[in-house]
């Protein structure tokens, strides 16, 4: 597939998002290259944009550290539509918004088809879980060290699901033979 193929799926998932969440308030939305560097960046935007809202410090904490961590996770395991792309660093899309009752942190990025089914059981496992047994498992994940070459384990997973303190929503949409695009909601109540 060719880069303007790949931009399309991304800027169609944006829109995408934009339309299904018009009765929200998009706060922040990012499409890219994700490195360190725009993580900074877009975490210290979306930092300025919730103190100046009236929301509690614990709920902007939430949202904060659940956008960070989505974003290390695109950084970390994000995949590429072909071999000839790998060098150019993990694409995705980030998107903050804001409803009624919570905020939203939605990402996308390109996943391999063969990943799918593991992540998509670890993604299960983890919804199945109350909070204790959240906490449980990362401290077994972390005892036992079973973290991939990437710094793996679902870790991330898990940390985004306590901090957010709700069941995570997913979707894989195929692309090709090859890759899927792979979405991920996680919701921050308000207190």
């Amino acid at each position: 597939m060719s880069d303007n193929n790949e931009k399309h799926v991304f800027l169609d998932f944006a829109y995408q998002m934009y339309k299904s969440m018009k009765t929200n308030e998009i706060n922040l939305v990012y499409e890219g290259e994700v490195t360190q560097e725009i993580t900074k960046t877009f975490t210290s935007l979306t930092e300025r944009n919730l103190a100046k809202s009236e929301e509690s410090n614990t709920v902007q904490r939430k949202v904060f550290n659940v956008m960070v961590e989505c974003l290390q996770n695109i950084s970390k395991h994000a995949d590429s539509l072909t071999d000839e792309e790998e060098e150019e660093g993990k694409r995705g899309i980030v998107m903050v918004s804001n409803g009624v009752d919570s905020y939203n942190v939605t990402t996308g990025n390109i996943i391999k088809n063969d990943k799918i089914p593991g992540l998509e059981k670890s993604l299960e496992h983890i919804n199945s879980l109350d909070k204790k047994g959240l906490s449980d498992l990362y401290k077994t994940q972390m005892k036992e060290g079973r973290i991939s070459d990437k710094g793996g384990a679902g870790l991330g997973f898990i940390d985004i699901a306590k901090k957010s303190g709700n069941k995570l929503t997913y979707q894989f949409k195929k692309l090709n033979e090859e890759v899927s695009f792979f979405i991920l909601t996680s919701s921050i109540t308000r207190v």
